[in-house]
């Protein structure tokens, strides 16, 4: 922070928001637009690093075109005085592992919207042809009004780039939150994005990883291995559909767990208690990559809720007017009623020839 105080000409750091392994994240300002941004600047040593410089280039041509509600926008990406800096969207507030440091345990009714949300911006990512291959808590930032808003790209892969017989010898990820085929170095997929949110369903409603270990290779076993442990042991409160939900996203086979963010999305609206959000929709997974929009709103106890436009009301049914109908029938019959009359009065007139 001494050494530079103002990126590219353009952008001045004003405090550090966090510290990670490679690089640090400042608030700074944007001084041709005048807005508060948030600016990931690359450690020195990591900007001179090939392969450093390949992984942050990628996950800002990674999220440039993605265009969520969901999603942290990137809005510049640039070198200077041998660092390499992303210039993003500034989120107010804490990223989701604080809040769940802060409240322990979260309710099903607290914990699904957050959930539902990541599920759209995730799924949004999916279907323009991406997996995150880094979803965790810390990866995911919450603003004081309760939206949330997915990050950190940074080793996120093109489906078109995924050989499904590939095998890494570097995994990359975070141990307690990647999938069994990370763990092992297999090809990731959006399956592999939907185990991780099931993590982090899990750790939020029991208050703790499903699996801990003291070093990565035993927490990578686990995941490999081991079963969760029994939710409902944790969280009896939560409902079986829940429990049953939540093992199909926990499952150690792709196959068998919810194929994309968004399918896992749908099915954890419907287990949303009515009367908290009735109306809690995902993007249609049909929607054009470029207008995959959700609407978020307030309740009046503050929980997001998820809402697509209305649907227009339906036109009612044309009735019977009664009143209409009577002086039509009596029309009728006064027009039959004159038929004998005026045939008395022809004949009266024109009497037949014998």
């Amino acid at each position: 922070m001494n050494e530079i105080r103002l990126l590219n000409k353009r952008y001045e750091l004003l405090e550090g928001l966090g510290k990670g392994g490679m690089a640090v994240i400042y608030r700074a300002r944007d001084l041709t637009l005048e807005r508060t941004v948030a600016v990931k600047l690359l450690r020195e040593d990591f900007s001179r690093d090939p392969v450093f410089q390949e992984r942050f280039r990628r996950e800002a041509q990674a999220v440039a075109n993605l265009s969520h509600p969901n999603i942290v926008t990137v809005h510049d990406f640039g070198l200077d005085r041998g660092q390499l800096f992303l210039v993003m969207e500034y989120v107010p507030g804490p990223d989701l592992k604080a809040v769940i440091r802060q409240r322990g345990r979260f309710s099903a009714d607290d914990a699904l919207p957050l959930i539902v949300q990541a599920c759209a911006g995730i799924g949004y990512a999916h279907r323009a042809g991406l997996v995150h291959c880094d979803v965790k808590p810390q990866n995911m930032l919450v603003t004081p009004d309760m939206r949330l808003k997915v990050a950190d790209f940074g080793i996120a892969r093109a489906l078109a780039s995924i050989r499904p017989d590939e095998q890494a010898e570097l995994v990359w990820g975070s141990p307690q939150y990647f999938a069994p085929e990370q763990a092992s170095g297999a090809a990731p997929s959006p399956a592999s994005d939907v185990y991780s949110l099931g993590i982090i369903l899990y750790e939020m409603l029991a208050g703790e990883l499903p699996f801990q270990a003291t070093n990565p290779e035993e927490l990578a076993r686990l995941h490999v291995e081991a079963e969760p442990p029994d939710i409902r042991a944790k969280a009896p409160d939560i409902s079986p559909t829940l429990e049953q939900t939540l093992l199909k996203v926990l499952a150690k086979e792709p196959t068998q767990r919810y194929r994309t963010a968004d399918q896992l999305g749908r099915v954890l609206i419907h287990l949303i208690s009515v009367d908290k959000a009735p109306a809690l929709a995902l993007t249609p997974e049909t929607a054009p990559a470029s207008t995959g929009t959700v609407r978020i709103f307030k309740t009046a106890s503050h929980k997001p809720i998820i809402v697509e436009p209305p649907a227009p009301p339906e036109e009612p049914a044309p009735g019977i007017d009664l009143a209409a109908a009577g002086l039509g029938l009596l029309a009728v019959i006064a027009v039959l009623g004159l038929i004998p009359f005026w045939l008395w009065v022809y004949f009266v007139y024109n009497p037949p020839i014998r």
